[in-house]
């Protein structure tokens, strides 16, 4: 039995299907995104969604939809599906699936009368272009398809309405047709393996509707432009290809890249085989170097994001290659930054003041998978310098104070994770000493004396940064401890803020922390009785008086929410290291049982990946982008953690 299957009974039931989204990646930045059923219940779905360095950073959609029609005695069954005003859902395609299968790539069923067919898609990598192979299993009698594609061609964030702007022309191709509706776009290349007849009949498809975006309390209302529908025969036994590129192509060859490509695949019969999948979905190579994206289908490659997603999405998955590529990709952005005020192309927010932190964790991962002289071979010396650039206030709004900690100014933009904002104007106005900027520091400088301990001429280093982490320690308790048992989140001045957040986890959860065993424990009993969910570590305790746990209602509303009590996965890393430092092998039962609920998310959301972020109540309700790359790595991290301990476990009762 596949591991992600889905049955008719499920499909044909609109309130249970179309939740369910799946996503596809050509791992350079462009990707394919819908329903488990096929109806786009947002902006950014469509068949091929692509990167246009030449026009922006955004993403674009070039085909929203294609609509197959079996023809069978002259009756004609659509097997699309839009939504329309007043909850009208036309053509009703989705009553004709019997199953979808996603264990390789999708794979839906369609039965029509005598007619079984199935449609497979697959992503070509590293090339803006999708393959559908359609396979006539069954067929009594002789049958036709025809396709009508929905043109978009607009930003992935916006919508289109009929307009005279449009450029209609339809240029014959081989098997196919080539169109660009908007000037600056590229071409649209729509071709068949086998011979096809295309027929001019040009309509706007007025008022689909996007009920994501609708019950976002945002634009959620557009036509698209279909200019015409391609009509072939097709025999029982056969298979025929759809090819959607920006290039043309040659249809001898769509059956060999389409077989080529499959080999590639991970199969989705296991949790960490859906999250091994995702993890090389976020992957974008470009020109300038290899990156992670933030999630999709709407974030780009964020710096922060990057960082914490990268072990999990590399390492955990023994792509060690990968993870080299993707972190010197970075360092060299990241110098280039500091040194001369550079901001990358890609990556975004490189300039936030714990990025040089974040580095360092990123990197300490590797010394985990490997060993700490390959570790400080490869990187010790950009350790070395980001540690000493700290100390050297070359960091941009990262100071170092004579107590030892650093103090950073979010007053008026935000500097954390925690970026909520109004109008420009942090939500959270997290400044002065910050609990994981500190936490993180302590952790760089320890990992630093590390890397050099026991090395020959670097006695007077490890000597002098030993004094720094001795003083580090104690004014991090004397800061950031107080009377209740854990941490204040930020310490400003004589302002100390008492609002219990995920932030604690980080804190005790790094390899090095500034609290003793004890101390941790206590900090780890209040995170598993106030932040603790099965979808990760909630962003504020619920016995806040400000404690929302719902992202929902209009953007204002959901900024308002984002932060003040949704759960995030990624967080559970962290926590799932403090609980092994605290309780040790004892601790592996109760972290492989809270791993469930994230496995659960398989079949929820966008199938086998994980959500921005989840309800801090239940029924812990996915919400925000479809599928995030920092909580796929921490899943993936901890995963490849909890292997290790089993293992451990194994050998000392063996």
């Amino acid at each position: 039995m596949s591991y992600l299957k889905f049955d008719k009974n499920l499909m044909i039931n609109l309130e249970q299907s179309l939740p369910k989204e799946m996503l596809r990646t050509n791992k350079s930045g462009a990707y394919h995104c819908t329903t488990i059923v096929g109806c786009n219940t947002r902006k950014q779905h469509g068949l091929l969604v692509i990167p246009i360095p030449e026009m922006d950073d955004k993403a674009h959609v070039l085909l929203s939809s294609l609509d197959e029609t079996v023809i069978q005695h002259e009756a004609e069954f659509n097997l699309g599906l839009h939504q329309y005003g007043d909850n009208v859902f036309s053509p009703n395609g989705h009553k004709y699936i019997r199953e979808f299968n996603c264990e390789s790539v999708p794979v839906m069923t369609f039965r029509v009368g005598g007619v079984v067919m199935t449609k497979e898609k697959v992503f070509i990598s590293h090339e803006n272009r999708i393959l559908i192979k359609y396979t006539l299993k069954e067929a009594h009698s002789s049958t036709t398809l025809k396709f009508r594609p929905f043109l978009a061609f607009r930003n992935a964030n916006d919508l289109c309405v009929e307009n005279g702007a449009i450029d209609t022309t339809v240029t014959d191709v081989k098997n196919g047709i080539s169109t660009c509706l908007y000037e600056g776009y590229p071409n649209l290349y729509m071709q068949f393996n086998k011979e096809v007849k295309w027929v001019d009949d040009g309509h706007w498809y007025k008022g689909i509707e996007y009920n994501k975006d609708k019950s976002r309390g945002i634009p959620y209302r557009e036509d698209l432009w279909v200019p015409g529908y391609f009509e072939l025969p097709i025999k029982k036994g056969e298979s025929i290809i759809f090819s959607a590129a920006t290039f043309e192509c040659d249809p001898k060859k769509f059956e060999k890249t389409y077989d080529d490509e499959l080999t590639t695949r991970t199969c989705r019969t296991s949790f960490f085989n859906c999250l091994k999948n995702s993890a090389k979905q976020f992957y974008l190579k470009n020109d300038t170097g290899t990156y992670i994206m933030a999630g999709y289908p709407w974030y780009n490659v964020r710096a922060r994001d990057e960082l914490i997603a990268l072990p999990g999405c590399t390492l955990s998955i023994d792509h060690e290659k990968d993870y080299f590529e993707i972190l010197d990709s970075f360092i060299r952005a990241l110098r280039l930054y500091i040194d001369k005020g550079e901001l990358d192309k890609t990556i975004h927010e490189i300039d936030l003041p714990d990025i040089p932190l974040w580095t360092i964790w990123a990197i300490q991962q590797y010394k985990r998978y490997s060993d700490i002289a390959s570790c400080r071979k490869r990187y010790g010396d950009t350790v070395k310098r980001l540690v000493e650039d700290i100390r050297a206030e070359k960091i941009r709004n990262l100071k170092l104070n004579d107590n030892g900690l650093v103090s950073s100014n979010g007053q008026n933009t935000p500097v954390t994770w925690l970026s909520a904002s109004i109008n420009g104007r942090p939500l959270i106005p997290r400044t002065g000493y910050i609990l994981e900027f500190n936490a993180l520091w302590y952790n760089a400088v320890n990992f630093l004396i590390a890397l050099y301990d026991g090395v020959k001429g670097e006695n007077a280093l490890v000597r002098e940064f030993r004094e720094l982490s001795e003083k580090i320690k104690i004014s991090f308790k004397e800061t950031f401890m107080n009377d209740f048992g854990y941490l204040y989140d930020y310490v400003n001045g004589g302002y100390t803020d008492l609002e219990v957040r995920p932030n604690l986890a980080i804190a005790i959860g790094l390899e090095y922390s500034p609290l003793e065993r004890n101390e941790r424990k206590k900090v780890l009993d209040l995170c598993t009785r106030e932040l603790l969910t099965p979808k990760g570590l909630r962003s504020l305790s619920p016995k806040s008086y400000a404690y929302n746990p719902t992202y929902v209602g209009n953007p204002t509303e959901r900024e308002y929410a984002v932060h003040q009590g949704p759960a995030r996965p990624w967080l559970f890393g962290f926590y799932a290291d403090a609980y092994f430092k605290v309780f040790g092998l004892s601790g592996l039962s109760f972290i492989e049982r809270m791993l469930i609920g994230y496995e659960d998310e398989m079949a929820e959301g966008c199938i086998g990946s994980l959500s921005e972020l989840y309800d801090g109540n239940p029924p812990y309700t996915g919400r925000g982008a479809v599928s995030t790359a920092k909580n796929v790595g921490e899943i993936l991290r901890t995963i490849k953690t909890v292997k290790k301990m089993t293992k451990l476990l194994t050998s000392q009762t063996e």
